[in-house]
């Protein structure tokens, strides 16, 4: 019997061969038949009518608008026929579940279920809270607790004051009386003196006493209130903590031995929760469907459709890899022994590469870095930039490194032999006195001339190293633009970095709100290409001993 959601190909494919190893999920080229899978079904999508999701494509139509990533896993079933599945990550607007698409690992929303009746809990309590902060007497009660708080304050402000100005005055009228009084006159004003200290203290005391049975009463009345609030958010905190560890049980993943572990095992950590949607991407619903099915995995690929979201980059119908944070230990358990493409981030691209040095002296080397050749080691490659030269030149005392260039861009670094030289020309970095010009073509067609881009960055915490724009939490990013030239469909443009944050020059190309056209090659924020067409071209910068200004340029090889 053929599974509900097996789908076989309409087009003829039994002349492309099978891939020998499963798809490597987190970086990977889509195999040939991944990509009929992918075409069928975004043919699908272009037409459907069996759910309503808006996803942006019709520019009349972009409000409430989002994008969606969907996935296809080619199968093969128990009578070796070849076929595909489909799902989508999340959830639908219209929270339908097409039968086009393999179904949830779990569906938290079936009617009667413990999710959707937590859910209903939690609803009427936030709807209890909103009627207690919205009730008159209590948003009365705490304006007029507020405003007696402040007037209390100021008075009582004043009254220090006061008290200060007489104790001044009281020192200097003794200070005065010393010599033009008596012996026993003095004792009489100082008695005098005391007595008014006594009675202008005790008076501050009768005053804040009086004061503070005011605003107890008032209190009183506001606890009324507040204590049912924070009574109530108590509620619903431990309501929703127990929805929560519930779900997280609920989900549970199979892999090809039909070994079923729970979201709680597989983070295996009780001091951090899963990240919220694990286990509702498309891969694992694929895997899950097919292993429940008995149908093998061939190979698999995630792409966008829809709109871009604000802060990720998401380009309609490109490729993109499963994510780190959700999936990664997910989908770690799911492919347990199943063989797969090897992970070619792991490989060391620059073994063969030559470095090529422009200028030395004293106190610089300056060096045209390859594409694919990090800066400095990473965590499995330890070829570099500064490895290298660390071996070329054992007695140089300086840190060598000044600024770094992303593993996947060539062009100009800076490194200096001495520790004087490195902190000078760090600090003209710092202090944005370096001036930089890249080189990039842009796969699309650019027409404005020039302008100037301003996204805040910071990592994409649930997809490293990814980078997201984010105007609360993320640090100023600014690149100044000019183009050169169309070439052949392709923009090829100047970019002039004023700040230095990682994948800058890549997410304001690739960015809606900045150029939306991403760098040729970009892996991450676009397609795949021979190499990422971004060149760092030409710096200038003020010599560490001789103080003149040095200017370096190395032409890009695209």
């Amino acid at each position: 019997m053929i599974p509900k959601h097996f789908h076989f190909f309409r087009r003829d494919i039994s002349k492309i061969k099978l891939p020998e190893k499963f798809t490597f999920p987190f970086y990977y080229q889509p195999h040939l038949l991944a990509e009929v899978a992918t075409k069928e079904l975004q043919d699908y999508l272009s037409i459907q009518k069996d759910f309503n999701h808006n996803f942006g494509l019709n520019e009349d139509e972009t409000t409430d608008a989002i994008g969606k990533m969907f996935g296809v896993l080619l199968v093969k079933n128990i009578e070796d026929e070849i076929g595909y599945l489909a799902a989508f990550s999340g959830k639908l607007q219209d929270k339908s579940l097409p039968d086009k698409f393999v179904p949830p690992v779990f569906n938290m929303r079936t009617e009667g279920s413990f999710y959707i009746k937590g859910e209903l809990e939690i609803d009427a309590i936030n709807a209890e809270l909103t009627k207690l902060n919205e009730n008159s007497e209590y948003k009365e009660q705490l304006k007029t607790l507020k405003e007696l708080e402040l007037s209390i304050a100021k008075d009582l402000e004043q009254q220090r004051k006061k008290i200060n100005k007489a104790k001044s005055l009281r020192k200097q009228k003794k200070k005065d009386a010393r010599s033009s009084l008596t012996s026993n006159d003095f004792k009489k004003l100082e008695e005098q003196l005391k007595q008014e200290s006594y009675n202008q203290q005790f008076f501050y005391k009768e005053l804040v006493s009086y004061y503070d049975d005011k605003l107890n009463d008032l209190r009183a009345k506001v606890n009324r209130f507040t204590n049912k609030i924070e009574a109530l958010k108590l509620e619903r905190k431990e309501k929703s903590n127990f929805l929560q560890q519930t779900l997280f049980s609920k989900y549970a993943f199979l892999n090809k031995d039909k070994e079923s572990k729970t979201l709680l095992e597989i983070f295996n950590d009780p001091e951090v929760q899963p990240p919220a949607g694990s286990g509702e991407c498309a891969a694992p619903k694929l895997l899950q469907y097919a292993f429940a099915n008995n149908l093998k995995p061939i190979c698999m690929a995630e792409f966008w459709w829809g709109i871009s979201p604000n802060s990720a980059i998401r380009k309609h119908k490109n490729y993109y890899p499963a994510c780190q944070s959700r999936c990664k230990p997910i989908l770690g358990h799911m492919l347990q022994n199943i063989e797969m493409d090897s992970n070619s981030l792991l490989t060391n691209l620059s073994s063969e590469k030559n470095l090529e040095i422009i200028f030395e002296d004293d106190d610089l080397i300056v060096v045209n870095k390859p594409a694919e050749f990090l800066s400095v080691p990473g965590k499995t490659i330890k070829d570099s930039m500064y490895t290298r030269i660390k071996n070329q030149y054992p007695n140089a005392t300086g840190p060598l490194i000044v600024h770094r260039l992303d593993m996947s861009t060539s062009g100009i670094l800076v490194l200096t032999k001495t520790k004087e030289a490195n902190k000078i020309v760090q600090s003209q970095f710092i202090n944005r006195t370096v001036k930089k010009r890249y080189v990039a073509l842009l796969d699309g067609m650019l027409t404005k001339e020039s302008g100037k881009i301003k996204l805040p960055l910071r990592v994409d915490l649930d997809d490293r190293p990814k980078q997201l724009v984010d105007f609360i939490h993320g640090k100023n990013a600014e690149t100044k633009w000019t183009k050169i030239s169309i070439e052949n469909g392709k923009t090829r443009v100047y970019f002039y970095p004023i700040t230095g944050r990682t994948h800058q020059l890549r997410v304001h190309s690739a960015h809606k709100n900045g150029l939306d056209t991403p760098i040729i090659g970009d892996d991450l924020y676009g397609n795949k290409s021979n190499r990422l067409h971004l060149h760092a071209e030409q710096i200038s910068f003020i010599h560490p001993t001789t103080k003149e200004k040095m200017t370096f340029k190395v032409d890009a090889d695209f």
